[in-house]
């Protein structure tokens, strides 16, 4: 290539301004990257592979050119599904070696989400970033803040969002197919069900140190936590059952089964919210999220719709039943319960199950009358819709401007779950809990020294 073609000059300042022209004439119609060919894919790159190894699969259309894990064992095994792409064992070697990049997907758990997104935001870098956002309440009001600041386009890994469903749940709600809701109850059978990824330690502070793994990194790793030894309970699989790196079943799987909720109510900041577990002992509460939770948030009313209760359960703890949910209806493993005044809806969690309303007159009644469908549907999954956001200009529907406050939502559960049976009062505006001083310690905790999110 000569110095004449826009594409070696600067790819991503093309990419901008192709999208904001696109967006002006229609661009979906008549797309400027052909999806066969090589040149004209978006230059991917991936950091955390143990969880982003299936968004990198899922990013149909684009040329995964650059990989990095702290675990080079993790590493290893990913370039066997992507051999072309280049090995880096820290994201900020990658991120400073690989200056032709499009975009940047984050894998990495919980604790690291915050400060590797704000970086490539920094860089100018379209960045998709699993669920949770963040780690922290604080965290992600400066993130969401930053990406609307940055001109890039953000997606938060948290399929559903790109599923049918939570459409046709929307549409039906707005349409008042079960009247008035005001309670929603919604729950999964994690931590000790489901996903073998999400079996959490019940135990305190490991007091042993294992030899660190030759293939592990393990300061990086740890990041902006503080300093503890290496175990192998953390790392590969346990970390999200730790206060220090993960966000427990709620922080996993609310950001799934609390979005429907979230986006048909629109529910946005609550204002009180209290939690409840299974913990017992002290050495244990003070590290590790408990078998199973309750929370209760409160909404207060929006426009035309009334105050609202969700209530969440893990552990295996199904809510009861409310009236209109006969016993022979079978609830799924993880899902939602919406409760109006004239019936129910059951959600399944990630989009699976489908919507069903509940009695089964009111279903028959309801469903020849149901509006047309009239909320745009994702063309493909969710990685590829972040993909033809940035071809084509627009954000897709999982940003951070949307995906950002879903976090604080459940963020806040997290938090009121190690504040047992204290009910929080919550000030969005001041991002603060002004009846317990206590729990306001946790809405930014420290980072280890070294380490800085920073901004824009």
């Amino acid at each position: 290539m000569t110095d004449s073609n826009p594409l070696s000059v600067n790819r991503r300042d093309f990419i901008k301004t192709a999208a904001a022209g696109a967006a002006a004439f229609q661009f979906a119609q008549f797309p400027l990257f052909g999806q066969d060919a090589p040149s004209n894919q978006l230059k991917i790159a991936g950091v955390g592979l143990r969880m982003g190894f299936s968004n990198l699969k899922n990013l149909m259309g684009a040329d995964v050119v650059a990989m990095a894990d702290v675990d080079s064992s993790i590493l290893s095994n990913a370039a066997e599904t992507f051999p072309q792409a280049r090995l880096y064992s820290t994201y900020m070697e990658m991120l400073d070696a690989e200056d032709d990049l499009d975009g940047l997907v984050v894998g990495t758990p919980d604790h690291t989400h915050a400060v590797i997104t704000m970086e490539a935001l920094r860089r100018g870098l379209h960045v998709y970033t699993q669920k949770p956002l963040t780690h922290s309440i604080y965290e992600s009001r400066v993130l969401t803040e930053a990406a609307e600041k940055s001109g890039v386009i953000h997606q938060m890994g948290n399929q559903g969002r790109s599923a049918e469903t939570i459409r046709v749940l929307k549409e039906w709600v707005d349409d008042g197919a079960i009247g008035n809701i005001t309670e929603v109850h919604a729950w999964t059978d994690r931590p000790v069900g489901g996903n073998p990824w999400s079996t959490f330690p019940i135990v305190g502070r490991p007091m042993n140190e294992p030899a660190i793994p030759d293939t592990l990194n393990w300061d990086e790793w740890l990041g902006p936590a503080e300093y503890r030894p290496y175990h192998p309970i953390y790392h590969p699989q346990s970390w999200r059952g730790f206060y220090a790196f993960g966000t427990g079943a709620l922080g996993d799987m609310g950001c799934h089964i609390l979005d429907p909720a979230f986006y048909a109510l629109d529910l946005g900041a609550p204002t009180a919210v209290e939690g409840a577990s299974s913990h017992w002992q002290e050495d244990v509460e003070a590290e590790t999220y408990p078998r199973a939770s309750m929370v209760r948030y409160e909404f207060a009313a929006r426009g035309d719709k009334p105050p609202v209760t969700i209530n969440w359960t893990d552990g295996r703890l199904v809510p009861f039943r409310p009236k209109g949910l006969s016993n022979d209806v079978e609830l799924p493993k993880s899902g939602a319960i919406f409760v109006g005044d004239e019936g129910v809806i059951v959600h399944g969690s990630h989009g699976a199950g489908g919507v069903r309303i509940y009695p089964d007159s009111l279903r028959k009644a309801y469903m020849p009358n149901r509006p047309e469908p009239y909320i745009p549907r994702v063309k493909g999954n969710h990685e590829t819709d972040w993909l033809n956001g940035i071809k084509e200009g627009y954000q897709p529907s999982g940003s951070f401007s949307y995906g950002g406050p879903l976090t604080e939502f459940i963020l806040l559960g997290v938090l009121s779950i190690r504040m047992r049976n204290q009910r929080l009062e919550w000030d969005p505006e001041t991002l603060s809990i002004p009846n317990h001083e206590e729990a306001n310690k946790l809405i930014n905790p420290p980072y280890r020294e070294g380490w800085d999110m920073g901004t824009v």
